[in-house]
């Protein structure tokens, strides 16, 4: 029996994770992060929810790496599902040294940075890394990898994201790490057979359909999508698009995070991250929801066709912890160890993932027209 650690277990995603772990798979879990307390809360909880006392607590803080090391005793894999980036590289460190696998669900371009500096060492110790886990990154590539299975000779693959949870987003933690995000924004894409320049970006009207509709979608760059072309060597298209929130949010709150997070990229990320979370709270209308889709365009028996995957749900942490609880179960049921550095759009069997998650509770629908 497999033991995975949560680092951040009593958050939002990392609850959610728990939950889907103890349903799914027979795997032991430490809820860990700095409050015993609320680890140990957490643990009792699901202990009471769960057969077979399966879920212990544990003190464990990113930044101090002896905690790291105390708390990795007997672990497998630990999942990290807090907004603690800035500590990448001590928590690598610590994976390393006690041998234990290691996932993130993180958006950060400095935490790649530094998994990448250790990915010799990674291989090297016979450890098995996914990074980039979740929704978004996390699925963009397999919605392609999927869509794409299904057509000859693609040429197009645009993904894209229609996020909108209104009034029923919580503010955590986890709206300062998409300060991070903006910080580092790029929103490249892929035209003609390669990438465009360093501050460029594009904007495209996406049909997600159904009560949705058309929206006006701005380019965003997730490094997960330059797996493709190497994939599907025939693509000369590659995007990812995210819909507009609301005309407050878009073209007043948005300039203003901009700019307050190049005159203050530290001071101003807590209140800024507030004032971008009040604009999406409070000035979005339905549908309340979020809705990823890909769309592949290629050929069928020599007629042009495109082949469109849409993943949904009204729930944003769900839609996070899902994900990874179904790439978990394919790490899980691997006969062998694949090590080295991994995203989870490159690791997981599309296929199976999106069957999983269907089973968890996400809607899923796809289709060739």
């Amino acid at each position: 029996m497999k033991t995975i650690a949560i680092l951040g277990g009593y958050g939002m995603t990392g609850k959610s994770l728990a939950r889907h772990l103890l349903t799914n798979t027979n795997v032991k879990i430490i809820i860990a992060g700095r409050n015993f307390e609320k680890a140990m809360a957490l643990a009792d909880d699901l202990n009471g929810k769960f057969n077979g006392n399966r879920v212990f607590a544990t003190r464990m803080d990113a930044a101090d790496k002896a905690s790291l090391l105390a708390g990795l005793k007997g672990v497998d894999l630990l999942v990290v599902a807090s907004p603690t980036t800035q500590y990448t590289e001590t928590v690598v460190q610590a994976c390393i040294e006690a041998k234990v696998d290691y996932l993130d669900v993180q958006l950060d371009v400095n935490k790649l940075s530094v998994l990448r500096k250790y990915e010799a060492q990674i291989k090297q110790a016979n450890l098995c890394f996914i990074t980039e886990a979740g929704f978004h990154p996390g699925l963009p590539a397999s919605l392609v990898r999927f869509a794409a299975a299904e057509v000859e000779n693609p040429k197009s693959a645009i993904t894209s994201c229609y996020l909108n949870m209104g009034k029923s987003m919580p503010y955590t933690d986890s709206v300062d790490e998409l300060m991070e995000v903006f910080k580092d924004y790029q929103a490249i894409t892929f035209k003609g057979g390669c990438w465009t320049g360093a501050g460029s970006y594009d904007y495209r009207p996406i049909d997600f359909g159904g009560e949705i509709g058309k929206r006006t979608c701005y380019s965003m760059y997730f490094e997960e999508l330059t797996l493709l072309p190497a994939l599907f060597p025939t693509l000369n298209e590659i995007g990812f698009y995210i819909s507009g929130s609301n005309f407050i949010t878009d073209w007043l709150i948005t300039p203003i995070v901009f700019i307050g997070l190049k005159i203050a990229p530290q001071r101003g990320m807590r209140p800024l991250g507030k004032l971008m979370w009040w604009g999406m709270s409070n000035f979005s209308k339905p549908p309340y929801m979020i809705q990823l889709q890909g769309e592949v365009r290629g050929e069928l028996a020599g007629k042009p066709v495109i082949s469109t995957v849409k993943v949904s749900h009204h729930d944003g942490y769900e839609l996070t912890a899902i994900p990874v609880a179904a790439c978990l179960m394919q790490y899980l049921d691997e006969l062998t160890s694949r090590p080295g550095l991994w995203m989870m759009g490159q690791y997981c069997q599309p296929v199976r993932l999106f069957s999983d998650m269907q089973k968890m509770g996400i809607n899923i629908t796809s289709e060739i027209h």
